[in-house]
């Protein structure tokens, strides 16, 4: 396959994914009352779904084989994955809907400013530029309510997530090419540890319970299809890391909530409005910049020399 047609059906995969899951969660996290019990049965969804997956493959074994700070960075990157939901959560128990929206977004801008800060690579500021035009679009998309936001101390919570996020991309990265970790031993031990950490917390707080499971129409198949959308995002979102920069990847996630916008629509009797319409076209110009960096650097160097 032509590698370019093959990264794009992989950004492609990662954002549909991506989209599914965050409409599936929604659901059952609603219909079990608890983001802690919904987060556990997907992700033993999602552990059946990687354990064939590597039993198909031959590699089940080197789950086995894993040592010393290989072995530690792996179950660091689950704890980072844990930590992102639980502190998003901690800021919705307290905090508003618009505020939490804006804030979690902000992963974008620290993955961008640790790119540059950090691992000292060069950003053009047609990248910086598509950046804030593609922010922007996404926040017109979640309907972010910019008059009713308010600033609470707990809103921190919102920002530990987004740095949670951030650096947890920045992990997975140096996983793969400092260790040798490839995409589907990071994404078995990130789920399990995700997993073990969630049924933890759901036995601590009593969210166990036979009267939250199954108390709507087709939970059970809702569930499976949400473990088999987070499986996805392990498979695609891995191995974009490895390909692309970080802060690409993350950009590339902006894509999100405009399939999640369309699945609402169809799916979950969600309204298309004029600010969603504006806001989509907003998204797709600030990704046009982006996918045109190479020409526009190119075009306005070669200005500076001529």
């Amino acid at each position: 396959m032509n590698e370019k047609l093959k990264y794009t059906l992989t950004v492609a995969g990662m954002v549909v994914s991506w989209s599914i899951f965050y409409a599936i969660s929604k659901i059952v996290v609603g219909a079990t009352g608890s983001p802690l019990l919904g987060g556990f049965l997907l992700r033993v969804v999602a552990l059946v779904f990687l354990t064939v997956q590597l039993i198909a493959d031959g590699s089940f074994q080197r789950l086995f084989r894993q040592r010393g700070k290989a072995l530690a960075i792996l179950f660091l990157i689950g704890t980072f994955g844990f930590l992102l939901d639980l502190f998003a959560n901690l800021g919705y128990l307290h905090g508003s809907l618009s505020t939490g929206t804006a804030l979690l977004k902000t992963d974008v801008l620290m993955v961008n400013l640790a790119t540059v800060i950090i691992y000292k690579k060069k950003l053009y500021p047609s990248d910086w530029l598509g950046t804030a035009i593609m922010l922007a679009g996404v926040l017109l998309v979640l309907g972010v309510d910019f008059g009713g936001m308010e600033i609470h101390v707990t809103d921190l919570f919102f920002l530990l997530s987004a740095a949670c996020v951030s650096a947890n991309a920045f992990i997975i990265k140096a996983a793969q090419e400092k260790y040798g970790e490839d995409s589907d031993m990071i994404s078995y031990y990130n789920n399990f540890t995700v997993l073990v950490l969630f049924g933890a917390a759901s036995a601590a707080t009593g969210a166990f319970r036979a009267d939250a499971l199954g108390t709507i129409p087709h939970f059970w198949p809702l569930v499976a299809l949400g473990g088999l959308a987070q499986t996805g995002i392990y498979f695609f979102y891995y191995r974009n890391l490895k390909h692309f920069e970080v802060w690409l990847v993350k950009l590339y996630l902006l894509l999100m909530p405009v399939l999640s916008c369309f699945i609402g629509v169809m799916f979950l009797g969600e309204e298309l409005t004029g600010t969603k319409l504006l806001g989509i076209a907003v998204v797709l110009a600030g990704a046009a910049v982006i996918l045109q960096r190479g020409r526009i650097n190119r075009e306005s160097a070669g200005a500076q020399k001529q």
